[in-house]
């Protein structure tokens, strides 16, 4: 079963490669286009983050996980440079998961 995932995956990937390549340059140059394309990789990236963050298999967690993103959104909001806020929300997570405050 999860070689069928990754091939369709690959076949899916190859397709979108192909349409790029198939489309006019006008098609792709339009206004609505380009928006949607610039907004396709924060929305992908924010619902991987979510998933990465409250999933525990099948289940809804809130674990040592949403302390990081907290701690991670609080320096972002700081204006922290980017390793400065992975270094923050790891860091977070990783005490409170020694202290055995959170799984």
């Amino acid at each position: 079963m999860i070689w069928m995932a990754i091939l369709l995956g690959a076949a899916g990937t190859y397709v979108e490669k192909l349409i790029g390549f198939i489309l006019p340059a006008s098609t792709l140059d339009r206004p609505i286009v380009r928006s949607i394309a610039g907004l396709l990789p924060v929305s992908l990236l924010a619902a991987l983050v979510i998933v990465q963050t409250f999933a525990a298999g099948q289940a809804v967690a809130v674990d040592a996980r949403l302390a990081g993103l907290a701690a991670a959104i609080v320096a972002l909001v700081l204006r922290a440079p980017f390793l400065v806020v992975i270094l923050v929300a790891a860091i977070t997570a990783g005490l409170l998961r020694a202290a055995g405050l959170a799984e």
